[in-house]
């Protein structure tokens, strides 16, 4: 009988335990997922600034592109009449 009662007591005691460990486990596992939504939310916030950044960068080269492209043609008629006035003189 008392092999019994020790026995219970000790199977008690290890479902205790147990208990303590699965629920040391759902912490766990609640801050590891909200870990996991923070890095993916920086994740998104920071691919985000990298595409407003990356379209930003694409307006201002093509707008540099532009204004490279007006003051060639505004050297190209500059050498042109420059051309032209050498050969009347």
């Amino acid at each position: 009988m008392d092999n019994n009662i020790s026995l219970i007591d000790e199977l008690r005691v290890h479902i205790q335990e147990l208990e303590d460990k699965l629920a040391a486990l759902r912490v766990s596992r609640r801050v590891l997922m909200n870990l996991l939504d923070n890095v993916e939310k920086e994740k998104r916030e920071q691919l985000l600034l990298l595409e407003n950044q990356n379209e930003k960068l694409q307006k201002n080269n093509c707008h540099y592109a532009q204004m490279i492209m007006h003051q060639n043609l505004r050297i190209a008629k500059l050498e042109e009449k420059i051309k032209l006035f050498s050969n009347l003189t």
